[in-house]
């Protein structure tokens, strides 16, 4: 009896050791990003999966899914909701797919400087996270895309009234851009995701872009326009992502490396897209024949961004807390 019950201790006690001593299984996070894994984004987000690889000690791994092969950005943010990805750098507009009033970041003429941006974030930091929680989201951290500027193909866009009889590039799901062009009037804004404007560029679709010098070195669409308003039109901003229920789903000690290597992933983005879309705007000044718009056409860039921006407060009211219009 004495050797039967000595024989089940140690057994029960090997089970016990030998359950204690099994690896964790190793967790795999899908995350999605519109930009080119060598880009100015790429670079710092593949970075970004090897410190959590690292500091993790192999136990989490991030599967980039760059270039927008996981869909737009709405997409991505439907995949997340369902569970098919899990985390996302995405811009205010793939934002604002989650909390329609993140596109109020985009609105030309709400800021002066990036710190206003910075600012902004800080007072509305609450109030964001609380929308995206009950959206099933967390936003591990902020990014830019940089300053927006007009380019176009062939013509020189001095005033508002230039684009007249034009094709700008419209996001998909940007309010923004629509409610802009509607303002000024006789124009076919063209529908687009990110991966779609250089192809639309070369076929001559699309002839006009509102985007920041960054994107359009980074994504090649600067080989394709000519011209450029030197005026900045809006601060472009995002954000990085993730899945409340995947988060939670990481254990402790998982969730504070993710978290603290998102915020320091965000720093990093910020200070290195800032200085290189300032880099890309100076590169686009030697290439293009550039135009610096009077102060009789700034004065009419604000007043269509005046009208847009009053016309969208009921519907993004972010742009009340913004102190926009």
């Amino acid at each position: 009896m004495t050797r039967k019950l000595t024989a089940s201790l140690v057994a029960a006690s090997l089970v016990t050791l030998g359950g204690a001593s099994v690896a964790q299984a190793k967790t795999t996070l899908k995350m999605a990003t519109q930009a080119p894994k060598n880009s100015a984004w790429g670079g710092p987000l593949t970075k970004f999966a090897k410190r959590i690889k690292k500091k993790t000690k192999g136990e989490v791994e991030l599967d980039i899914l760059s270039n927008g092969v996981a869909g737009n950005e709405k997409n991505v943010i439907d995949k997340i909701s369902s569970g098919q990805l899990d985390m996302a750098a995405v811009t205010a507009v793939g934002l604002s797919h989650i909390y329609k009033g993140y596109a109020a970041f985009n609105m030309p003429g709400t800021f002066k400087s990036w710190k206003n941006v910075d600012a902004a974030r800080k007072k509305l930091k609450k109030k964001l996270k609380k929308k995206l929680k009950k959206k099933g989201f967390r936003q591990l951290g902020s990014g830019d895309v940089g300053i927006s500027i007009v380019t176009s193909k062939g013509f020189a866009v001095k005033g508002p009234n230039d684009l007249k009889g034009k094709s700008p590039a419209a996001l998909r799901g940007d309010p923004i851009s629509n409610k802009i062009y509607s303002k000024i009037g006789g124009i076919t804004p063209v529908p687009v995701t990110i991966t779609e404007i250089l192809p639309k560029l070369n076929s001559g679709a699309v002839n006009v872009l509102n985007s920041p010098a960054l994107a359009q070195v980074s994504l090649q669409w600067a080989s394709k326009v000519t011209h450029m308003n030197s005026n900045g039109t809006a601060y472009v901003t995002g954000g990085l992502i993730m899945s409340r229920k995947a988060y939670k789903n990481l254990p402790a000690d998982q969730r504070k490396v993710v978290r603290k290597e998102a915020r320091r992933a965000g720093r990093k983005l910020t200070k290195d897209i800032r200085r290189a879309d300032d880099k890309a705007r100076k590169f686009l000044k030697k290439k293009l024949t550039v135009h610096d718009p009077t102060d009789a056409e700034k004065a009419e860039w604000k007043a269509v961004f005046k009208e847009a921006c009053k016309e969208l407060k009921t519907s993004l009211s972010l742009l009340g807390d913004l102190g926009a219009c």
